[in-house]
């Protein structure tokens, strides 16, 4: 199972940074595509075909959601057009979302329904997406967030914590995952961040030693943050290996040897 990171930025996107968006794939199937925030889809375009690819939602906020429109003119408009809808799971009211926001008409929803076979999550229900198999928890963020165990066909394990606070259903969501790729938007620094929307560099680092987690991939740093002053807090509070992602890096998820 393979890892490619579109987009890593928390909130909002930057200069030459995308927000949150990673294509997974297994060898020999198509590619699924977790999250789709600001600045992804000129990223997937180097990677995939968008007609080919199955796209996974974990909320909608529109740091992870807000480039489905662009996707959707591609989809429609482009010279070789999709003929097939492709899966597109998300949140209850995922269709609404999308449909309000690539509507030309205020007031109006765009149907998606010719595009895409849009499903919504229920809280830990398997499911089987381009030979992955993807189980669901709800964690601890507004509006209604997913996080992913991604099951790949050799039985490796990668975790996606999407946004969450620190919270029990993320240690059982990354339990014993290869690799666990985490949510980090701030420091644990006092008066810096709201209680109970993000996690700190500290508690991710907190959460991957409870889950017993193979490796820790950190994520969703917002780009007014000390992606340096993260590290440390989660390296002070997990042994294994640790790493902060960033754009276009390709990470193999395998078992142990």
């Amino acid at each position: 199972m393979r890892l490619t990171v579109l987009g890593c930025s928390g909130s909002v996107n930057g200069p030459g940074a995308a927000c949150s968006g990673y294509l997974v794939q297994a060898d020999g199937y198509p590619p699924v595509l977790l999250d789709c925030g600001h600045g992804v889809f000129g990223e997937l375009l180097t990677h995939a075909n968008p007609n080919e690819v199955a796209v996974l939602l974990s909320h909608l906020h529109a740091d992870h959601c807000l480039d489905i429109p662009a996707m959707l003119v591609w989809r429609r408009w482009s010279p070789v057009p999709a003929t097939e809808r492709s899966l597109l799971y998300g949140p209850a009211g995922t269709a609404l979302r999308l449909g309000a926001a690539s509507s030309e008409y205020a007031g109006e929803i765009d149907d998606l329904s010719h595009t895409y076979d849009i499903r919504e999550w229920t809280d830990r229900e398997v499911v089987e997406v381009h030979g992955l198999i993807v189980e669901p928890f709800k964690l601890m963020h507004p509006p209604c967030t997913f996080g992913f165990r991604i099951t790949g066909p050799d039985g490796e394990v990668l975790v996606y914590s999407g946004d969450t606070g620190i919270c029990d259903a993320a240690v059982e969501l990354a339990r014993d995952a290869d690799l666990f790729l985490c949510e980090a938007s701030w420091t644990h620094a006092p008066g810096v961040r709201p209680e109970g929307l993000h996690l700190s560099g500290l508690e991710a680092g907190q959460i991957a030693t409870r889950a017993k987690v193979r490796s820790l991939a950190l994520t969703h740093i917002v780009p007014w943050t000390d992606a340096d002053a993260i590290l440390d807090e989660a390296s002070a509070a997990y042994a294994g290996p640790l790493q902060l992602v960033h754009q276009g890096q390709v990470i193999e998820v395998r078992k142990p040897i």
